[in-house]
Formats: C-alpha cells, structure tokens, sequence
C-alpha cells in the first residue's frame, strides 16, 4: 500500500484481488500481481492494460486489497496520475468477466469499457 503521502489514491476491491490471486495460481505464479497501466489509443484517446507480473518495478506504487487478502496491485506513477480515485474491481456478468476500472477522471469511454477519454 502506498505509505499515503502524496500518492494518488487507488483502491482494489477485494474481489479484484482475490481474482488477481487465482489467475496467477492457474498460471503456476502464486506470487505475482496485476500489472494495471494506461496506454494511449484505444477508440477513446487512452486504453487500460493488465499484464501479471512477478514482482513490482521500482518506482510502482503497491496496492492491495482493503481486507488484506489476494494478490497485489502494482501501478506506474505516469499510469497513477490517469487513475487518481479509480477503484479495481472485478466484474462477473453474463457478458463475461472481466477486470473493471472506475474512473472517475474519464468523462468518456467506448462501448468495451477498455478506453476512455479524460477531461
């Protein structure tokens, strides 16, 4: 978690990182964490990425579930200041099931929900 000075705030939903906890379990990487970055492109100007990573880079922030329960959350500072306020968590509709931001910086977004603009 980050020690609350003047980081950006992000939460992961428990149910976020429990998921996070089971995909690196079926992958055989019980350790790693969710990469969550932002990316230019996308139908909307700006596009969320999930990779699994085994351990943080050094200049990522470290998220983790309120509960303390699952698997970390690891964000890059550029990717952090398009997330300030955003909320992880994992969605499970009959659509599919799939990793969901809340952002409340995106004014926009496409009908995915992979990208969003900013205003």
């Amino acid at each position: 978690m980050p020690d609350g000075s003047n980081a950006p705030s992000f939460r992961v939903t428990p149910r976020a990182a429990a998921q996070v906890a089971a995909i690196a379990a079926r992958e055989g990487r019980p350790g790693a964490g969710l990469r969550v970055a932002v990316d230019a492109g996308g139908c909307s100007g700006f596009q969320y990425r999930f990779d699994l990573e085994d351990a943080p880079a050094a200049e990522d922030e470290v998220f983790a579930s309120p509960d303390g329960n699952g698997a970390p959350v690891f964000v890059d500072p550029v990717s952090l200041d398009l997330l300030a306020g955003s909320e992880l968590d994992w969605a499970d509709a009959l659509i599919g099931a799939h990793f969901a931001i809340r952002n409340p910086q995106a004014v926009s977004g496409c009908g995915c929900g992979a990208s969003f603009s900013i205003g």
